[in-house]
């Protein structure tokens, strides 16, 4: 295997990635002198590498702090899509979970630790709180005896060594420090040899059981872990493998199909990274090595079987020597895997941001860009969701006003009165949005409100046409609202509004006045909205 021994290692790139893995356990924003001191770089340093990956898009500045942004997903996603391309082992554990009533998560092996790529959760109260990204350690979950079992001596005494002097891989719960914790998970390998099925009684975490089955490529090697999870109130890890054996095995060997017909995927789209305009513009301040390493990095997660270093070099327009350099660094750091010639993504790559922002709430998605909209046009901007009738407010900033709204994080509003909820509406088949306005309660708000099944028909179809609602005083006397559509995944999934006085001002002056900021701030969010929800729920 290449390493960064061959060839010198492109420092930007590796402070760049120091700097990105620090956000991906932060558990919020971060000031620049919190990243010297975890990464024990110099404050000009920071400085540089959060400047350039701030200007790329990864990084949002907010005042004096630092925060990760959805763009820090992406590559996670890259690496997600190519386990998943057609999103059939999602489609698969979703109906396992469904039919089981338990949550069902998919992992691979990540050299001692067990990384999460596939969740489902079922609708109780109390649920695992695991996600998505997070990394286990072997001895402590339901699939690391069935990846243990494929070790070699070297990985066994790494891992033993990782048990007896510590570790710094950032692991979502605390791994085995004792030595007695080496007998127990040989045991569970011999265990798991002998029948197939690998159990966890309460080692992950107290009252939780779980079981997993492997799912086996066509050289017969474990390359994914199928598990399902309960609580102890309802199984036992024997009653939990015996309700559960028909469907998981079945299940196992359906996904076991799919990978053995998958096919490579087709020529990555080039990515150049931001390059010469930026560099022209910022100076010795833009690190342009950081920025092209992040390109390669991209280009490899196009393709699930990776590039060679000239593909890697055609997709990104660098030179081949300067695509080699930035390979050989990802591959030294653990973040590109070689196989014969071509470059993967590892599930490591998750450590760089993914997992950290994949637990922001839809809230904290959608404020930063409510907060630069409210600033700009001085009005109080909102997003909401449809819930059966009503919209639900589910992220909102406020103007600084005298007269104000009072509405909050929560609050329900009925949809036919309202901008937002017009515009939710609009996103429904026709005869889901008539059975909703034939069913709500009707009664006029203010003398504009329109209450007519008719009126408000046309008001959705003309929202559906023209991409956004202007509801002008049909809620309250004196309030004005303009809002536009978020989509995912080819469907409405939320809608933004501005909140506005009437006054004096004709409605469609406000429209013009108001419309170019607020269509332009709904597709930013849209941008994250999409990047934050390819592989997960949104967290509404």
């Amino acid at each position: 295997m290449s390493t960064m021994r061959e060839a010198h290692p492109v420092g930007p790139l590796q402070r760049g990635l120091q700097v990105m893995e620090v956000f991906g356990v932060a558990g919020g924003p971060l000031r620049p002198a919190d990243l010297v001191t975890a990464t024990g770089l110099a404050r000009s340093t920071v400085d540089r590498v959060v400047g350039t990956l701030a200007e790329t898009g990864y990084l949002r500045r907010q005042g004096r702090d630092v925060a990760a942004t959805p763009r820090m997903m992406r590559i996670g996603n890259l690496y997600l899509s190519g386990l998943d391309p057609d999103g059939s082992l999602a489609r698969r554990i979703a109906e396992l979970a469904t039919a089981l009533d338990e949550s069902v998560s998919l992992a691979v092996p990540d050299a001692d630790g067990v990384r999460i790529v596939g969740q489902s959760r079922h609708s109780r109260s109390v649920a695992v709180a695991f996600k998505v990204g997070d990394l286990l350690p072997a001895e402590r979950c339901a699939p690391g005896p069935i990846f243990a079992a494929e070790w070699d001596e070297e990985r066994w005494r790494a891992w033993e060594g990782r048990v007896t002097g510590g570790t710094d891989r950032p692991f979502s719960i605390v791994p085995a420090t004792e030595p007695a914790a080496v007998p127990v998970l040989r045991g569970r390998v011999e265990d798991f040899r002998a029948s197939g099925w690998s159990i966890d009684d309460q080692l992950i975490e107290p009252d939780l059981v779980a079981v997993a089955v492997p799912v086996r490529d066509a050289a017969g090697a474990a390359v994914l872990a199928l598990s399902v999870v309960s609580h102890t109130s309802r199984h036992t890890p024997g009653s939990l493998r015996a309700y559960a054996r028909p469907l998981v095995t079945a299940c196992a060997a359906e996904m076991e199909k799919a990978l053995t017909h998958r096919r490579p995927g087709g020529t990555p789209a080039p990515r150049t990274g931001a390059g010469g305009e930026l560099k022209a513009r910022l100076g010795a301040e833009f690190l342009q090595s950081l920025d092209r390493g992040l390109a390669v990095l991209h280009a490899i997660g196009t393709r699930p079987d990776g590039l060679t270093i000239s593909e890697a070099a055609a997709a990104t327009g660098q030179p081949r020597a300067t695509a080699r350099r930035a390979l050989l660094t990802l591959a030294g750091l653990g973040y590109a895997r070689e196989t014969g010639r071509r470059y993967r993504l590892p599930p490591r790559v998750l450590d760089l941001g993914y997992r950290e922002v994949s637990r922001l709430t839809f809230e904290e998605l959608a404020r930063p860009h409510l907060r630069a909209l409210v600033a700009k046009v001085r009005d109080s901007a909102s997003v909401a969701v449809l819930d059966a009738a009503d919209i639900r407010y589910v992220a909102r900033a406020q103007a600084s006003r005298l007269m104000r709204v009072e509405i909050s994080v929560g609050t329900r509003l009925p949809a036919h009165v309202t901008a937002m909820g017009r515009v939710l509406l609009a996103g429904l088949p026709d005869t889901e949005a008539a059975a909703l306005i034939a069913r709500a309660d009707r009664q006029p708000l203010t003398p504009r409100t329109l209450t007519g099944e008719t009126d408000l028909r046309q008001a959705v179809t003309a929202a559906r046409a023209d991409g956004h609602a202007l509801v002008d005083q049909e809620l309250e006397t004196g309030l004005r609202s303009i809002a536009a559509p978020i989509h995912a995944a080819g469907r409405v999934v939320a809608s933004l509004n501005i909140a506005a006085p009437a006054g004096r001002e004709p409605a469609e002056r406000t429209r013009e006045r108001l419309l170019p900021d607020l269509l332009a701030t709904a597709r930013a969010l849209e941008t994250d909205v999409a990047t934050f929800a390819t592989h997960q729920p949104l967290p509404f």
